[in-house]
């Protein structure tokens, strides 16, 4: 007779409820490689290459213009990218790749068991300064994304792949950024 561990107990206890054992995830090289794929056909189908930050711009864009037409047609960078009112912002590649991430995540969680309502954070932090450093994060990354001229999967995907120097320095900047900020954030996930 083998010792049943607390794990099996689990997985059975979850199974018994209809949820499914959560699948393992990929392999870090596999969806590495994949990525690469998604990239290359994007600039053979697409004429161009990955970014997000672009399709929250043309969504903030749209969203002043319909509040504020005379501040952005005085505008450029809103006329950026509300163009000549011949094709809508939101019909851009950009917005549809990005809600192509979101649903794709979603059914992939689903199809992995891994959809469910919860905050990942370590012992020491509660859940409400746990979710200010994330916004605050995202905040901080948008704002970064739009001095730096885009965001990670734009410089480092795009930018890294086509060798700009400017997509690898952003790169080595935001490593070094998060080794440095690391410690001074360890005791929040251990």
């Amino acid at each position: 007779m083998s010792a049943i561990s607390s794990n099996d107990v689990i997985g059975r206890s979850d199974e018994a409820h209809g949820h499914a054992k959560p699948q393992p995830y990929w392999s870090p090289y596999a969806a590495g490689i994949g990525l690469g794929l998604v990239l290359l056909l994007a600039f053979v189908i697409m004429g161009r290459g990955l970014g997000a930050s672009g399709a929250f711009t043309s969504l903030v864009a749209t969203g002043v213009h319909a509040i504020a037409p005379e501040h952005t047609a005085s505008n450029p960078y809103y006329q950026e990218y509300l163009g000549d009112g011949s094709r809508h912002p939101l019909k851009d590649w950009l917005v549809f790749e990005v809600l192509g991430v979101f649903v794709g995540g979603f059914l992939s969680g689903i199809l992995a068991g891994r959809v469910k309502t919860t905050v990942e954070k370590g012992q020491h932090i509660s859940t409400a300064k746990r979710l200010t450093f994330a916004f605050s994060g995202g905040i901080l990354m948008g704002i970064g994304a739009k001095l730096a001229r885009g965001c990670t999967s734009g410089q480092a995907l795009t930018g890294g792949a086509l060798l700009s120097v400017g997509s690898w320095t952003f790169m080595m900047c935001v490593f070094g950024g998060a080794y440095a900020l690391a410690y001074f954030m360890r005791r929040q996930w251990l």
